[in-house]
């Protein structure tokens, strides 16, 4: 089962593009032009919206652009319904279904899409009639067809298959649910649990409730005036009804009273990351927000020249990047900075990110490194404005948080006035030395020494989606009782005499399985044949094409994509195939040189797992065995190739009794980003196999 993860998953991989950025180039800030921010016109509809209007003639283009008044909400045990509700809004109308839509957005050649708070259109002026015939109707008429509710919950089941590998993304929800308090909407996170329990009706609901037109404002910019814009938003708008914004108080956040370590464990991981991070007090257009802006620029905000890259990369070399950002807005603001960093430097890194935060608040600041910084900040508010939608935006943003007429025609002049006891006054107030969320995602091998970070030497453990977690306790039995238990739950033996017996019959074994992925719009065949004492081939086809094959014959292999060509198994690949010898590797694991370890107890899904860690002289991998079935449930595979390491996944379940063998019917894949749902079509036991199989 190991080999065919590794094969599905390289394959997976495969299709996922990597990017390099350049990072070996200091950026020169140049000098801030002066800034001219345009007029703007505004009005109230009759049924409550505050219409923002930006003319720019320059190509015949508009744009509309509608955010809801409501506050967010407090999802609970439906966390991540708004996002569902925002992926949803565009899968069709009682007038048009989805395909109908797409098709006539296109037509036109329109942008047209939807979150859960805001529609936004972009079209030829000549397409506007059109394209605003349907953005009402999606604004007004929006029916989440079943069809589609299946389809994109699926998706979000795909992804949260994938966030349990992806090391970011754990550290993302862990900053959530640290820095901001159960009763906050930024603590919610969404997990398979919440995602379950989140019904079609419950979108219905939450699209009534906040599409709104009371408290909304809509943002018209491009080639229209004040008097064609009323008369579009008359005839468009002025139909669509609806309750109050929903507006709510939320719990206040509150600092910590002494550092905190928050650990995430992502086993065989070879890089920490790290986030150190805080709530922040503070409203957007707040009169300390420009110069704490420029605080953090200088810490770690301003790319390359900022003191966290000049320590931790170009000093310590401890990473390629470490970066920090300033996060405000009216729903919870925060601060927070890290990077990925190698195991081995993790606590050494934490203690220089703790160094800066620290040193910046004790005045050690250059007129240089201020000026640079200022303007560097310039520069990128003046390209800012190249944008036809900055200076609605800037609109938008003083009607709604309520800001000086003049905040934006002064921002340059008041970003210049700003001093270096400005920035220490800033840093001193704002950014606390001992009382910071310090939070690792990584290696359980740099676990005891992040105990010293923690005001009382606690770690607190949270799983991938920021909840609490019970540290793995000790097992109650021995790797080998554990093994055999196994060998007899999945041949269905009272006793390893009956398991004996049973593997000697066993000669062969033909499965055939389609695997669905929401990444990709075709289903893959894959085909897997195992023959003892130790044949083995997989296939993977697709639309009539073989994409990916790998044949064992038990000394000697090769395997083929449709990128590389057909390559012979390298004496380490060979080496590997070897100690997983036999269709249940686990049996010989004491002759085979697979080294293994019982780990623990872990919670798996809600279940108690025994975890078993392998090591087959290259890769790493953790089997996790039911504690009351003793069926596998699960497997990851850690490797490193080309110095990146990959993590693949497999998840099993459904399993069913074979001429005396339990296969699993269902198999969950995950490489990366990628997820693949697997069904069982066919399993033959013993039926004849052609020596050709594994040539």
């Amino acid at each position: 089962m190991k080999n065919i993860a590794l094969i599905i998953g390289t394959f997976a991989l495969a299709l996922i593009g990597n990017a390099q950025l350049d990072r070996s180039v200091r950026p020169t800030a140049g000098e801030a032009p002066k800034i001219n921010i345009g007029d703007y016109h505004t009005f109230t509809t009759d049924n409550g919206i505050t219409v923002i209007v930006s003319e720019n003639h320059k190509i015949p283009k508009i744009s509309f652009d509608l955010v809801m008044g409501s506050d967010p909400m407090i999802e609970g045990n439906k966390a991540g319904l708004a996002n569902f509700a925002g992926e949803m809004i565009m899968s069709g109308t009682n007038n048009r279904s989805k395909d109908v839509l797409d098709n006539e957005v296109d037509y036109i050649g329109a942008t047209l899409n939807a979150d859960q708070n805001s529609i936004f259109l972009s079209c030829l002026t000549k397409h506007l009639d059109k394209g605003l015939t349907l953005m009402s109707d999606i604004m007004m008429n929006a029916n989440f067809p079943e069809s589609e509710f299946t389809r994109i919950k699926s998706q979000n089941e795909s992804n949260l298959l994938s966030t349990k590998s992806d090391a970011g993304s754990m550290a993302q929800n862990a900053v959530a649910k640290t820095v901001f308090p159960a009763g906050h909407p930024n603590h919610e996170v969404m997990t398979e649990i919440t995602l379950g329990n989140i019904t079609r009706e419950d979108l219905i609901s939450y699209y009534k409730q906040h599409f709104t037109p009371k408290g909304s404002y809509l943002v018209i910019v491009g080639d229209i005036n004040k008097e064609k814009a009323k008369l579009l938003v008359d005839k468009y708008f002025s139909s669509w009804t609806g309750g109050a914004p929903v507006k709510r108080e939320h719990q206040m956040v509150a600092k910590n009273t002494g550092n905190r370590v928050i650990f995430v464990k992502k086993p065989g991981a070879v890089q920490s990351v790290i986030q150190v991070a805080f709530p922040v007090n503070m409203m957007p257009g707040d009169v300390n927000q420009i110069p704490l802006s420029v605080s953090n620029q200088i810490l770690g905000g301003g790319g390359f020249g900022s003191r966290m890259m000049q320590n931790l990369r170009e000093d310590k070399a401890y990473t390629y990047g470490a970066y920090s950002r300033l996060n405000i807005n009216e729903d919870g603001s925060y601060f927070s900075a890290g990077g990925n960093f190698r195991n081995e430097v993790t606590d050494s890194a934490i203690t220089q990110l703790l160094y800066e935060i620290e040193r910046i608040g004790e005045g050690e600041i250059s007129l240089e490194e201020l000026a640079l910084t200022k303007s560097s900040m310039a520069g990128g508010f003046a390209r800012s404005l190249e944008s036809p939608q900055t200076v609605a935006k800037f609109a938008l943003n003083q009607k709604k948080y309520k800001l000086d007429d003049d905040y934006y025609q002064d921002y340059l002049k008041n970003l210049s006035n700003i001093n270096q006891e400005d920035v220490l006054t800033m840093s001193q107030q704002y950014f606390p030395a001992k009382n910071l969320n310090i939070i690792v995602v990584g290696n359980e091998e740099v676990l005891e020494r992040l105990r010293k970070f923690d005001a009382d030497g606690k770690i607190e453990m949270l799983d991938a989606f920021g909840d609490i977690i019970v540290e793995t306790k000790k097992a109650d039995i021995t790797k080998e009782q554990l093994i055999e238990k196994y060998m007899m739950a999945v041949t269905n033996s009272s006793s390893m005499s009956e398991v004996g017996k049973k593997l000697k019959k066993l000669k062969t074994v033909n499965e055939t399985m389609t695997l669905t992925s929401p990444q990709i719009p075709i289903a893959l065949t894959l085909t897997k044949v195992y023959s003892t004492p130790n044949k083995a081939s997989f296939k993977i086809e697709g639309q009539g094409m073989v994409m990916q094959r790998e044949v064992f014959d038990g000394q000697k292999g090769s395997k083929a994509d449709m990128q590389s060509g057909k390559k012979d198994l390298t004496a380490e690949e060979l080496d590997q195939k070897k100690k997983s010898i036999g269709y249940f590797p686990e049996i010989n694991y004491k002759t085979s040189g697979m080294t293994y370890e019982l780990v623990g107890i872990e919670m798996l899904d809600g279940k108690e797992v025994y975890v078993v860690k392998t090591n087959d002289g290259k890769d790493e991998g953790y089997d996790y065995y039911d504690k009351t079935t003793f069926m596998k449930v699960k497997s990851t595979n850690i490797s490193t190739k080309d110095g990146e390491v990959q993590e693949i996944s497999q998840l099993y379940g459904d399993f069913k009794n074979v001429n005396g063998f339990n296969f699993p019917q269902k198999m969950t894949l995950i490489a990366g980003p990628m997820t693949f749902s697997g069904k069982t079509d066919t399993v033959v036991v013993n039926g004849k196999v052609d020596p050709a199989t594994f040539q």
